[in-house]
């Protein structure tokens, strides 16, 4: 059985390899265009980029089951560009944020500490942390350059769009309404780093990665013109993603220490990294968005995954990375790099060969 076993494992990794996404290892299509904003559709001057674009290696991926490794296929040392993944890690920022006390509660409201005047408008008056995180803020503005129009009726996920991507629509009240919108996210970034008051990427080296023993390889690319002043000092705000360019570049070795630091509750070799409950706190549904928690995607009704437990949950990124968390499984896995439509076949070959 144990052989068995083995021979499906490499068949799930095989299918993982040949499943590679068709993105250019250039990251630019033939005309020059960023890949990622050819593939929202964005046309200018909305498509500008503003961050570094880092060219990509090839299809990888690590598991660990029990906290202890697995198997793993690829380059899981390369450090590449991860797109949306980094919401998932402005959420563990949020929480150490709330475990600091530099947010009391995620309902509170933004504007009371902000440090501009973002939110003070009528729109943006009433939006609270809790809103940003759940991208439910529905947050009218620009941020560095980039007006949250630009990804108005965005479809990502179970999102229904009612209009072209960057169709400008009637805002709601913010806490009503569910919409991917990169700007809000950056708009949440340079949030957390007014509260900080403190680069984020130091913040999430010191606090975080230094302490899991992740490498010193991964960055987080800010914009060109992200650089903003605080107490005196200048600071870069960094990019929720790399919708522009930008963003975490690591590897799929540090991805998953995250992964697992987020599965054992935020406790590592015994110390509390994360604050006790907040590990719990990030994949409580929405009740607007179910299948979404705090900037981290839930498997609700299996609607991810439909292999994999209800108790799924998932940072993601656009190329496709995925940081994959089955609490039912004890898996942590991550994958680089894989086209997203066939990503539940190797989801349905993975469990398929921990079975037999």
């Amino acid at each position: 059985m144990l052989i068995a076993g083995m021979i499906d494992l490499k068949e799930a990794i095989a299918f993982a390899q040949a499943a590679e996404c068709q993105w250019p290892r250039s990251m630019h299509m033939p005309d020059g265009q960023f890949v990622m904003t050819y593939d929202s559709g964005e046309r200018p001057p909305d498509n500008e980029v503003l961050g570094p674009v880092t060219p990509r290696g090839g299809a990888a991926g690590i598991v660990y089951q029990g906290g202890k490794l697995l198997t793993e296929w690829g380059d899981t040392d390369r450090a590449d560009m991860t797109f949306s993944v980094a919401k998932s890690f402005l959420a563990l920022l949020a929480g150490l944020a709330v475990g600091d006390g530099l947010i009391k509660s995620l309902d509170d409201k933004v504007g009371d500490t902000a440090l501009d005047d973002g939110f003070k408008n009528e729109q943006n008056k009433a939006i609270t942390w809790r809103h940003l995180l759940t991208q439910t803020s529905e947050w009218q503005g620009s941020v560095f350059g980039k007006e949250d129009r630009i990804d108005h009726n965005r479809v990502v996920g179970l999102a229904i769009a009612e209009a072209p991507k960057g169709t400008r629509r009637a805002l709601k009240p913010p806490g009503s309404f569910y919409e991917y919108n990169d700007v809000r996210v950056n708009r949440l970034s340079l949030s957390l780093l007014q509260v900080f008051k403190e680069p984020l990427p130091s913040v999430l080296k010191r606090r975080i990665m230094d302490p899991i023993g992740a490498s010193s390889g991964w960055r987080w690319d800010g914009y060109r013109n992200s650089t903003v002043t605080i107490d005196g000092k200048s600071m870069v705000s960094v990019p929720g993603g790399g919708h522009w360019g930008g963003g975490i570049v690591i590897s799929a070795r540090d991805l998953a220490l995250v992964g697992l630091l987020v599965a054992q509750g935020g406790v590592w070799n015994g110390a509390q990294i994360l604050p006790k409950g907040w590990a719990a706190e990030l994949v409580k549904p929405c009740p607007v968005a179910p299948f979404y928690g705090l900037l981290w995607w839930l498997n609700t009704d299996r609607r991810q995954f439909a292999a994999a437990s209800e108790r799924s949950y998932f940072a993601l990124g656009w190329g496709s990375h995925i940081v994959w968390i089955d609490p039912d499984h004890d898996l942590v896995t991550v994958l680089r790099w894989i086209d997203r439509k066939q990503a539940p076949g190797f989801v349905e070959r993975l469990l398929g060969a921990l079975k037999k």
